[in-house]
This record gives structure tokens, C-alpha cells and sequence, in this order.
């Protein structure tokens, strides 16, 4: 009897180890270290979940990253860029809500003239993971009618 118990507790051990393998071998958690600045009327908006293809790709288009307002106030000239701090490439990527000033494999900057009241500025980035498990980058939003600080945290793993 105890024969039988020792291996119905191994298969089952050994059951849930190769489904938690599986289900976790294509998908990706991220843990935002975004500091909340008093007085800052920007979110950072960023995803908490995301998948990977074989390759080492994020699949649906990228990551996307940005800001949204969560006042009626508009600010001037924002420039928002994601920098890799670790272990990650960028492709070419889509604004939404403003244009690309600057893209490059390891930094990509968006930028509005006007953000206005309630809306949002970001970009998808297309993104290649050298390391799967650790990988982080690095917020900056520079803009002039906020008080915010330059240096807005890290997303990563």
C-alpha cells in the first residue's frame, strides 16, 4: 500500500512540474520598479504579461510602452524614451499619439508637441530577447508644465 502512495505522490509531483514547464515556457512576467513622484500627473503605462516565440521575440507586434495623463492640463514639448538597461533589442517601432524621434537597437524616444488633457503617448516596440529570464529598461520623459523628474524607474525581470 505504501508502494502505491509513494508513486501516485511521484507522478503527480512530476505531472505538475512538467505542466507548470510547459505552461510558463512561452509567456513572460515583468515586475514594474516605476516610482510613484508626488505632484506627477503621468502614468507610465507598460505590460505585465507578454508571450515569446521561439525565436526570442515578442510575438503580437512587441511591447508596448507609454504615458497617459490623468489630468485635463496639456503639456508641451514631452519626449518620452524607453532605453534597454539589460538584455533586450529593439526593431523598428509604431508610435501611437505622436512620432519617433529616435530608434535604434537599444533606445527608442517618442515625442508630441502638445500631450493633451486625458491622452496618452507611447510606442510598440518590436523586441528581442537575449535572455528570457532577465531583462530590464529604463524610463525617461523629459516635457515642460509638469513636475515630474526626468528619471521615471525601470520594467523588467
Amino acid at each position: 500500500m505504501n508502494r502505491m502512495r509513494t508513486t501516485t505522490a511521484v507522478l503527480a509531483t512530476t505531472g505538475l512540474l512538467a505542466a507548470a514547464q510547459l505552461g510558463l515556457a512561452g509567456g513572460a512576467f515583468a515586475a514594474a520598479q516605476t516610482p510613484k513622484a508626488t505632484g506627477c500627473p503621468i502614468d507610465i503605462v507598460y505590460p505585465s504579461r507578454f508571450y515569446i516565440g521561439s525565436n526570442h521575440w515578442v510575438t503580437n507586434g512587441g511591447l508596448y510602452f507609454g504615458i497617459k495623463s490623468r489630468t485635463a492640463t496639456s503639456f508641451k514639448k514631452v519626449t518620452f524614451t524607453v532605453t534597454d538597461s539589460k538584455n533586450l533589442r529593439f526593431g523598428k517601432a509604431k508610435p501611437t499619439g505622436g512620432r519617433i524621434t529616435h530608434n535604434s537597437s537599444t533606445s527608442v524616444s517618442v515625442y508630441a508637441g502638445t500631450l493633451k488633457g486625458k491622452a496618452s503617448l507611447g510606442m510598440r516596440i518590436p523586441t528581442h530577447l537575449l535572455n528570457t529570464r532577465a531583462y530590464a529598461v529604463k524610463f525617461t520623459l523629459h516635457g515642460s508644465g509638469w513636475n515630474c523628474a526626468v528619471n521615471q524607474g525601470t520594467w523588467g525581470n
